[in-house]
């Protein structure tokens, strides 16, 4: 019988603490704040037990000791009587134990020297310190695999780089809102230059677009002049509404004010269908950064006068010519004026509206050129047929405008002034600034009809010439049969007659 205690006794695990041992735990629990005594640290080197101050020490003692806590009727059992044989639940809490030695808990990061009095006060738990274990060792691996989980690689297509630019813009403009700095100093590569900027003169004039001053006279100034001196077959307006006028443009508190009392004295009103006029409308449907207009913004006249784009029908001359539809996602667009105008108010700057004609001119300018390239018929060098004017309301300029190809291969953009009227100085100059305005208003009108007529005819004789093409008949072959002439019933006679000739042999 005492050989089987002594057996159980050796079972049990190192780390179940007799009583003996339980009294010098609580010796130790007790000198905690006083400082271990040096009999207890002595103790633990005669038993060769691993030092009490280590904290894998610490650990191991705490699963072990907490799982004797948890068992006093094993332990009762194991001691008390020595017929009775160690149980599975024994033999459970023992491999708990062996498993726990086997594989240690990592150290904690905020107590690194846990006391024994921790093992009195934690009572019972519900599963052994083995599964515990087990769910510490998942949770930080699941902790450390987030930890070092890189972000998913993809190949360098040109779909992902494209993808990537996106995004990169994208983040580059949220920082530029999220700034708070002012506009001038945020300026995106896509951002223009609008006409009433100071920048704007500058940027004109580096797109080849010239001033008065620096423009050549067109080739066919003289008919330019001749045209407008010409008499009207209409009677002039009395000296009475020259005086209303007059009195009109002094009053006039604003530019508005002017474009309204000018624009009805100065310009003619066709009653035409298909040609009408716009105020004050954005050119969004013209293309961008095509040379002249490199950094500006859309061109924005007071005034425009030309045929609707339904005039141009069958020509699809939104997708052949580049720049002749003047308003995007508008079917009721005008396409290919040759005439607009700049006002400004009474007293204000003339000089910045001569400059805004002379961009409002490279654009209508641009436009027919590329007209009369689709028709192999481009105006010959110097010739003007584009017209703009700039008042406001006491003088009016009439400029003339055209494109030349410069000394280094580049477009110019000249704006010739033809004629300055003082329309207020007399009832005379009145007469002759209005007479002067409306033959190049009729000018206009004459060359954008002209044009048009040009363009239909072009795709009459292109779709002719297709349709020519597509139905063209099979030649006959020099010195044979005429196509479907041949006989092929002479073939099949033929066929018959060696059939006979087989048969009969």
């Amino acid at each position: 019988m005492n050989d089987n205690v002594s057996e159980v006794q050796t079972r049990q695990s190192p780390l179940k603490p007799s009583k003996p041992s339980e009294g010098t735990l609580v010796d130790a629990v007790t000198k905690k704040h006083t400082g271990r005594s040096q009999s207890s640290r002595e103790q633990s080197l005669v038993t060769g037990d691993i030092a009490q101050d280590t904290p894998l020490y610490t650990k191991r003692r705490r699963d072990a000791t907490s799982g004797a806590d948890r068992l006093p009727t094993k332990r009762a059992r194991l001691t008390g009587t020595d017929t009775q044989q160690p149980r599975a639940e024994d033999k459970e809490a023992e491999q708990g134990a062996k498993t726990t030695l086997q594989q240690p808990k990592p150290r904690s990061s905020k107590r690194p020297h846990a006391s024994s009095l921790e093992l009195k006060v934690e009572g019972p738990e519900q599963g052994s310190s083995a599964t515990r274990l087990q769910k510490r060792e998942i949770s930080s691996d699941s902790e450390s695999d987030n930890n070092e989980r890189q972000p998913k690689r993809v190949r360098l297509t040109r779909k992902n780089l494209t993808l990537f630019n996106k995004m990169a813009r994208k983040k580059g403009s949220k920082k530029v809102l999220g700034s708070g700095t002012p506009e001038s100093t945020t300026e995106s590569s896509t951002k223009t230059i609008s006409t009433s900027s100071p920048g704007f003169a500058e940027q004109a004039y580096s797109n080849k677009i010239l001033l008065p001053c620096y423009s050549k006279p067109p080739g066919n100034l003289e008919g330019i002049r001749e045209r407008h001196s010409r008499s009207r077959g209409t009677t002039s307006p009395p000296e009475s509404e020259y005086g209303r006028y007059v009195a009109s443009v002094q009053g006039a508190p604003n530019e508005a004010t002017i474009v309204f009392e000018t624009g009805g004295a100065l310009l003619k009103k066709y009653n035409d269908t298909g040609y009408r006029r716009a105020f004050n409308q954005a050119f969004t449907g013209f293309p961008q950064n095509v040379g002249f207009n490199n950094g500006l913004s859309a061109p924005q006249p007071d005034f425009v006068e030309g045929l609707e784009r339904n005039e141009y029908n069958p020509v699809p001359v939104n997708k052949h010519v580049n720049g002749a539809v003047l308003y995007k996602n508008n079917p009721l667009s005008l396409a290919l004026p040759h005439l607009a105008g700049e006002w400004k108010g009474h007293g204000k700057d003339l000089e910045k509206a001569k400059l805004q004609s002379a961009y409002d001119g490279a654009a209508l300018v641009y436009a027919r050129n590329q007209a009369l390239s689709l028709i192999g018929k481009p105006d010959s060098p110097g010739h003007a047929e584009v017209t703009t004017f700039a008042t406001d309301g006491t003088n009016l300029h009439i400029f003339a405008h055209y494109a030349a190809e410069s000394d280094d291969g580049l477009l110019e953009y000249h704006q010739h002034l033809v004629k300055s009227t003082n329309l207020v100085g007399s009832y005379e100059e009145f007469k002759d600034g209005r007479k002067r305005l409306r033959n190049e208003q009729d000018r206009a009108r004459e060359q954008s009809y002209a044009l048009r007529d040009q363009l239909k005819e072009y795709w009459k004789q292109r779709r002719d010439a297709l349709q020519a093409t597509t139905e063209k008949p099979i030649l006959p072959v020099p010195g044979g049969d005429p196509p479907g002439t041949m006989d092929t019933c002479g073939d099949e006679d033929e066929d018959e007659d060696v059939d006979e000739d087989v048969t009969k042999t």
